[in-house]
């Protein structure tokens, strides 16, 4: 209790003073001001080396194989336009995986993605998308969806040699949730989970409406206040144990100045771009956005208390839940809490 008590006190202490970039000529047209004006904003980890990444730039440094490995040969050249035609492979798309050149063992340099500027701002990349989903009740979610050329994994027990959850590309997203254009609540991402808050009880950043998302080290996992973040069991965050996420007060990123920014309809399954121009292909695709999990036989793969070291790519925005009915993914264990605790 004291420790929870200190931690509250010390929250309440925190003061956020870090410069963001102006929207300038990236307004998102037509899309609701209230989508921009509570659009959350980061903090990376002080200790990342993975960073936020361009989301074209995964075709360019990968290439599509089956799951038993085969290359798969696209008829033309991958771009974010023309994606999903991978759908008409392996299984609807489903088994196709964006595989690294490289092979994520090289740790090429490209999955360092791009610091943000001093003002927040990335503006050699896209490194977020922004997907809004009309509801009943005069309800919208705004899913902020954020994109990593590559996820390093958490070591087990602190142990360097007890790593796992290591993926080429890295989805990671918070919704915000609005009911007659009022933020009402914030999700945020954690692995195969996540948590959820009121929107009231959120920490805001300098202007005192945009909630702050702390970003974990290498997971780049999400969560709503700075500090060690266990994660052994989903929807309940400890300070200490056995899986282990680090957030502190690191580089700012704003990721909605430089975003693609769409629609979609919960009863079509169609994405569109607000501004027309966005590519909109590359959210229908089905598949793996990074390598297939390496074999156990591969040098160098480990298994840890049953989960390997190197392990599958993840899909994208399309797969995680936008038609959710409440605050959290349908059928996870999440509550919307209005105390943050860890």
């Amino acid at each position: 209790m004291f420790h929870l008590c200190f931690a509250l006190l010390l929250l309440a202490s925190l003061s956020f003073s870090f410069p963001l970039a102006s929207l300038g000529n990236n307004q998102m047209r037509d899309v609701p001001d209230f989508v921009r004006q509570y659009a959350p904003v980061a903090y990376l980890c002080s200790t990342e080396i993975y960073f936020p990444s361009d989301i074209g730039a995964q075709i360019a440094h990968t290439h599509p194989e089956d799951d038993f490995g085969n290359a798969i040969t696209p008829p033309t050249a991958l771009t974010l336009s023309n994606l999903d035609g991978l759908n008409a492979f392996a299984d609807g798309g489903i088994n196709v995986y964006l595989t690294s050149n490289e092979g994520i063992q090289a740790l090429p340099s490209w999955f360092r993605g791009s610091r943000p500027q001093a003002d927040g701002s990335t503006p050699s990349i896209v490194g977020c998308a922004v997907v809004t989903v009309a509801k009943p009740n005069d309800t919208l979610d705004a899913f902020y969806f954020y994109f990593y050329a590559y996820n390093q994994g958490n070591w087990v027990l602190g142990t360097p040699t007890l790593e796992f959850g290591d993926h080429v590309g890295d989805w990671e997203h918070t919704m915000v949730r609005f009911v007659d254009g009022a933020p009402t609540a914030v999700y945020y991402s954690q692995h195969s989970s996540g948590e959820a808050f009121t929107y009231a009880a959120t920490q805001k950043g300098p202007d005192g409406v945009r909630p702050v998302v702390y970003v974990a080290n290498g997971t780049h996992a999400n969560y709503a206040i700075p500090g060690p973040h266990d994660h052994t069991l989903p929807d309940l965050n400890t300070v200490a144990g056995p899986l282990t996420d680090h957030t502190d007060q690191g580089p700012t990123w704003d990721p909605i100045v430089d975003a693609y920014v769409y629609s979609f309809d919960n009863t079509t399954g169609v994405f569109e771009a607000y501004n027309g121009v966005d590519p909109v292909g590359w959210l229908n695709f089905a598949g793996r956005w990074g390598d297939n999990q390496l074999p156990d036989s591969t040098p160098g793969q480990i298994d840890v208390f049953g989960e390997r070291k190197y392990v599958a790519g993840p899909t994208g925005p399309r797969d995680k839940d936008l038609g959710r009915t409440g605050v959290c993914p349908n059928g996870k264990s999440c509550d919307v809490r209005d105390v943050l605790v860890p």
